[in-house]
Order: C-alpha cells, then sequence, then structure tokens
C-alpha cells in the first residue's frame, strides 16, 4: 500500500507547557484541513510537569498521524525544533510553539497559499493573547513578496509554514549554540533563500499568548545573549547580500530591534562595568556593518545613540537617554528654505561635543511632522535620479550597484 506524503508537518517542541499544552493541541485537532494532510512531530524536552504524558495521551486520540518523542532537556527551543524537523515528511513544516495555539483554517489557508503562488515561505498573520505581536507587515495580503519590498524583517519569529525543499537544499537547521534569535537567524535565512514568500494578512493564523508564569522564551536571557543574536544575524546578511542599499535595509532590523534596546533608558540603571562591556560588545559590530547608509534609514533619536555608541561616548549618550527619558520633544530647526530639517537633540551643534549635523538630520518621513517642511530640493532631486538609474539597470539586466547615502 502507497503512502501519502502528508501536505504540512506540525512540529511541536515543548518544555513545561502546561496548561497551555492542551489549547494549543486542541488548536490543531480543529483545524479543517483534512486530517491525513497532516502529521503532528512533537518533542517533550525533559519536561517534569506532565506534558510528555499530555503528548502521548494526544497521540492515542487524536485523528491525525502524531509521534512523540522524548527527551532530556536540550536547554533552548533550537533542539527539539531540529529533531522534529528532522523525522518531518510533509511538503510543509509548520514550527508550532507549545503554549500558543493555530488560529481556525490556519494550516488550510497557508498550505493553499503556497501552492497557489509557488512560494517557498508563507506568513500568516499573528495576533497577541496578553502580549504584544508584531503588525506592520500585516496591511494587504500578498501573493509573491521577498524580504526588500516588504515589512516582513520585523517578524522573524518561526512560527511560518515554510517548504521542506527548501530547508533540506541548503541544510538548514536551528542554531544550538544561540539561546536567543535563534528563530531570527533561521527565518531571515528562508527569508533571503526563498523562492518568493507569501503574506496572509486577512486571516489571523496563528495566536501568541503570554504566559502568567513568565517563562516565555523571549523573555530569558542575559544582555550577552543579545549581543550573540544580533552578531549571529548581521554576520548572515552580510554573507548573503552584497554590500548596499539592500544589506543595509535588512541591517536595520538587527540594528533597531536587538542592539538599540541595550543603549536605551535602562543603560542608565546598569553600573559602569556592564556599560564597559556593553561597549566593548557592540565595537565590533558598529565597525564591521555601521554604515551612512543604515544609519539614513533611522530615526534621528535612534541614529544618535547608535552614533555615540560607535564613537563610545557613553557620557554623551547618558545625556541623550536622560533627555529620551524625561519624553522631551526635540526642537525642531528648518534650514534651506524648509527643505531640511534639524532635530536638536542634546548636543546639536555642540563644539566640545563635535557631533556632526548629518546625524540630527530628519528623514523626509520623520520632517513631514514638523511645520513649514518643504520636500524637495537638491537632494530629494538626487535620490529620485539615483533610483531611476538602478530601475533602468535593474530593466536592462544590469548588476545595481552598491553604495551608501550621501552626507548632508
Amino acid at each position: 500500500m502507497t503512502v501519502t506524503q502528508p501536505d504540512v508537518t506540525v512540529v511541536v517542541g515543548a518544555y513545561e507547557a502546561m496548561p497551555y499544552l492542551v489549547e494549543c493541541l486542541a488548536s490543531v485537532e480543529a483545524q479543517t484541513i483534512d486530517p491525513g494532510r497532516i502529521e503532528v512531530i512533537a518533542v517533550d524536552d525533559g519536561s517534569t510537569d506532565g506534558t510528555g504524558e499530555y503528548l502521548e495521551e494526544f497521540a492515542d486520540r487524536a485523528p491525525m498521524p502524531v509521534t512523540v518523542i522524548r527527551q532530556e532537556n536540550s536547554g533552548g527551543p533550537s533542539g527539539p525544533r531540529n529533531v522534529g524537523l528532522g523525522k518531518a515528511a510533509g511538503r510543509y513544516v509548520f514550527f508550532l510553539d507549545a503554549d500558543d495555539r493555530l488560529g481556525p483554517e490556519a494550516l488550510e489557508r497557508m498550505v493553499a497559499m503556497a501552492d497557489r503562488a509557488g512560494t517557498d515561505v508563507v506568513l500568516g498573520r499573528v495576533e497577541g493573547v496578553n502580549r504584544g505581536a508584531p503588525k506592520s507587515m500585516w496591511g494587504r495580503t500578498l501573493e509573491r513578496t521577498d524580504v526588500f519590498s516588504s515589512n516582513i524583517k520585523f517578524t522573524l519569529s518561526a512560527q511560518k509554514l515554510f517548504r521542506r525543499s527548501l530547508l533540506d537544499r541548503h541544510g538548514m537547521r536551528f542554531d544550538e549554540s544561540l539561546f536567543t534569535g535563534e528563530d531570527a537567524l533561521f527565518t531571515m535565512e528562508a527569508y533571503l533563500r526563498a523562492d518568493g514568500v507569501s503574506v496572509v494578512a486577512d486571516h489571523t493564523c496563528y495566536y501568541l499568548v503570554g504566559r502568567d508564569d513568565g517563562k516565555h522564551v523571549t523573555r530569558s536571557g542575559g544582555y550577552a545573549l543579545r549581543f550573540d543574536s544580533a552578531r549571529a544575524l548581521m554576520r548572515l546578511i552580510a554573507d548573503l547580500v552584497p554590500e548596499g542599499p539592500r544589506r543595509d535595509r535588512l541591517m536595520v532590523r538587527p540594528f533597531t530591534v536587538t542592539l538599540l534596546p541595550q543603549f536605551g533608558p535602562r543603560f542608565l540603571k546598569d553600573g559602569d562595568d556592564v556599560r564597559r562591556h556593553k561597549l566593548e560588545l557592540a565595537q565590533p559590530l558598529m565597525a564591521a556593518h555601521w554604515t551612512e547608509g543604515v544609519a539614513g534609514l533611522l530615526k534621528v533619536e535612534e541614529r544618535l545613540r547608535l552614533h555615540l555608541v560607535a564613537e563610545r561616548r557613553p557620557e554623551l549618550l547618558g545625556d541623550v537617554l536622560e533627555f529620551v527619558r524625561a519624553k522631551q520633544q526635540a526642537p525642531a530647526l528648518l534650514e534651506k528654505r524648509g527643505r531640511r530639517v534639524y532635530l536638536g537633540y542634546p548636543h546639536f551643534r555642540d563644539r566640545a561635543a563635535g557631533i556632526p549635523d548629518s546625524v540630527y538630520l530628519a528623514s523626509p518621513h520623520e520632517a513631514r511632522a514638523v511645520p513649514g517642511y518643504r520636500e524637495g530640493g537638491t537632494g530629494s532631486l538626487l535620490r529620485r535620479a539615483a533610483r531611476r538609474a538602478r530601475r533602468a539597470l535593474a530593466s536592462s539586466g544590469g548588476v545595481t550597484p552598491g553604495g551608501t547615502a550621501a552626507a548632508a
């Protein structure tokens, strides 16, 4: 008898997941996709709260094939996911965290989208339950997009539908040496290697559940692990994307989401040794990946903080953070007949500080909120001309040249 290949393998990595696991598995059982089209690989990572026993009970009664693997605790989510991925037989793989749950019709809709569009990764709309969830990428459903022309770089969790042949072709697995950000590394690589990405924005496919006991993995780990995560993601982007505007756009993610919070208001509460250590950990990342192109894509306050990190100016950074913590609004200075806007955060045009004016120059997006701003001028004309030249090169089959933003 021929065994039909399942459409999707749901990999559930579980550690001390009770009672959240009950609703998680109920959401799998309630999926509208035919049970014969899915399989579940559940890995109990050394739980002591009844997680493993409940998984085995579910396997006995579930309408779809369920394989339960019980192992000693691995210390993080990567190990169980890799074990499940190694056993997967489906055309697609979906990683489901044991404290979260699937939305109704989620698997049916995502598999249908991947088959229709021929894409390798599908993102289903995510909502938070007692916690936040990413929002900027759900504006509209997209049958085919990529990481450069959408906001999907701001959702790098592993809860996506991945075409298994993509993962196998590139030998992709979760990095078990990372204890935070391992999903970001895996998902970014999938985005970059994928033949197209789809976004299902008109139906909630996944619910991120905030645990009452505070044990969700994203809340754990010390600050040094965050630098490890940023380093790994920056290295991956640099390895797979040539130098230039496209790389700069992706680098915005690790700089703003992973690195910048380490130099936010909490930095004021850090002891001197921790401050020094954070600056030491940041230096090689800033030296290798901080460019004018990246800086030009950030808000003034973000750019200023990272500029001071790059320059190792903790005393000036402290002044900026005090200003931010007090929720003060930076005064705007209009020059060039309103076509140029500077935001007067601390040490603007302070000769002793010596910070370049370009650090305080608002992008058009930020400047539009300033009364009297007139968009246009030489800088905009040059940018439009550069964009036209890049489009002409692309349409003629030429290679788009790299480069960084012009200094103001």
